[in-house]
């Protein structure tokens, strides 16, 4: 048979016309699948379109339009007198094609092998409370997204893309929305009780895009940071993509210290921290410490990224100023977010650099692959500027208050002798530390994963560590939980870790 057609054969085609799939399709994907597998040999020659639809008992047409496009895959051709065979050259290894699936025939075929770090990725049961839809408790990081006035939402997008100023569909400033970098300045003035340029203010995806940024305009690859522990492991991968050595200061009761800092890395020219409200622990830095940070800053030639995490929901207590108040030289830049605030899908967040890193932050945009969505940003300058934002801070401040109570009341109820939950005041999560009595054998993954199997979503407290020893709990967050929600849910978790720590404590 060398140089020449086989006989045409039967293909073995079946065809379903109840699927979704059209018939073209069908036909075309059986035939590549028996070249794959090798069923259909190299040269065989096929039977004849017109042989074909007769006997498939469909048009003519419809099977040139799968033959065409076999032909163009290269997977047959046609020879001048001789009809549509086989091609003759595809590689003898080539047993999964993309269009078909996954093929086991061949005795070359092997399972592909993941990376490391993509192992690593998919053992972080962190990220679950971001992938899942369905549970409504208790996510981390989310607010109730039913108190977001949409319908307004809809009218301010209608509104600024009705149409748009070619400053806004066109070539945009690498530093985002100049009305929304406006509006978040006069805010912060307001709110937060400092004033900035919103030239040196610059919209970013995310709080990790802002690290990232802040970090490669002040370290060099290579050099340290220093980080709280624990905190949120956005900070690490934030660092990693800067090239920056993170430090690990352990947070005491006092929140982060900068002797302790000192001690561990004395070279280190960046302090991360969280002084608001720190992640997860909630500490609240103090005063004298704010203060000893930025007299380091100064003399070390330091900077400060300060994340403002949770600084908008204080329910006891008047916060203290942010950092960024305090400086008198340009050391820190301040961080914040707006997808906590509003909605998660908004990924809007912004970082106010010191006015000596803008023209450096200009240039690092303009070359950056990834920038803030525009989609939103005009929207939310007229949110920020017609005072929706402060009204809508003022109802969920309120409302969030409220559901924290509720969840400390039914973890009284029905978690005694599993987890202990302790007030905090402020922030969108508690703590639940393990009993005494289960502190020997309290596994917060373990733990974590039971929940989620009865579709409670809750993030274990030690993911949040980068060294040993890691501590034990269970992060659950209330914003996004419904208050007639909570304590059925916390009895669910109740039982669910009852059933696995304590089969013989009374429900």
């Amino acid at each position: 048979m060398t140089g020449r057609a086989r006989k045409a054969a039967p293909l073995g085609i079946a065809l379903d016309p109840a699927t979704a799939a059209p018939l073209h399709r069908q036909i075309g994907e059986q035939i590549r699948r028996g070249i794959l597998v090798r069923r259909l040999a190299p040269g065989l020659k096929l039977p004849s379109s017109r042989l074909m639809a007769a006997e498939l008992h469909c048009a003519r047409g419809t099977i040139l339009a799968a033959l065409d496009q076999l032909i163009a895959e290269g997977y047959l051709v046609a020879q001048p007198g001789s009809g549509l065979s086989v091609a003759a050259n595809l590689p003898d290894e080539m047993l999964v094609s993309p269009n078909v699936g996954t093929l086991h025939d061949g005795p070359a075929a092997r399972a592909p092998v993941l990376s490391r770090r993509a192992i690593g990725i998919l053992a972080n049961q962190t990220l679950d409370a971001e992938l899942n839809e369905s549970p409504i408790a208790f996510p981390t990081g989310q607010p109730d997204r039913t108190a977001f006035p949409f319908p307004l939402w809809a009218k301010l997008l209608e509104r600024e893309w009705r149409q748009p100023a070619w400053s806004v569909a066109g070539a945009l400033h690498p530093f985002g929305h100049h009305g929304l970098r406006t509006a978040i300045a006069d805010y912060l003035g307001m709110a937060r009780g400092f004033s900035c340029n919103p030239e040196a203010l610059v919209i970013t995806s995310g709080v990790r895009q802002s690290l990232s940024l802040f970090a490669r305009l002040v370290l060099d690859a290579g050099e340290q940071a220093w980080i709280e522990e624990p905190s949120f492991i956005g900070t690490l991968e934030a660092l990693a993509l800067a090239e920056v050595n993170a430090v690990a200061v352990p947070v005491d009761a006092s929140g982060f210290s900068p002797d302790a800092a000192t001690a561990l890395a004395p070279n280190a020219r960046l302090a991360v921290v969280a002084p608001s409200h720190q992640f997860p622990l909630g500490v609240v830095l103090g005063l004298q410490r704010r203060l000893a940070l930025l007299s380091w800053a100064e003399r070390a030639n330091g900077w400060i990224a300060e994340d403002d995490f949770d600084g908008e929901y204080r329910y006891a207590g008047r916060p203290l100023a942010p950092l960024r108040a305090l400086d008198r030289t340009g050391r820190v830049a301040y961080l914040g977010s707006f997808s906590k605030l509003l909605f998660p899908a908004l990924r809007l967040s912004y970082v106010v650099l010191p006015d000596s890193l803008v023209p450096a932050a200009e240039k690092s945009m303009s070359a950056a692959a990834v920038r803030a969505s525009m989609l939103g940003q005009g929207a939310l300058a007229r949110f920020i500027a017609d005072g929706h934002l402060a009204t809508h801070l003022r109802r969920t401040r309120l409302l969030y208050a409220n559901r924290q109570q509720i969840l400390i009341a039914s973890a009284a109820r029905h978690l005694g002798g599993l987890l202990q939950v302790a007030p905090d005041p402020g922030g969108m999560h508690l703590i639940a530390r393990p009993h005494p009595d289960l502190v020997p054998c309290f596994d917060d993954r373990a733990a974590t994963a039971a929940a989620a199997a009865a579709s409670l979503t809750v993030s274990p407290l030690s993911a949040c560590y980068r060294d040993e020893p890691r501590a034990q709990g269970l992060i659950l967050g209330y914003a996004a939980t419904p208050e007639e929600a909570i304590d059925p849910m916390i009895m669910k978790l109740g039982n669910v870790l009852r059933d696995r720590y304590a089969p013989g404590l009374a429900r």
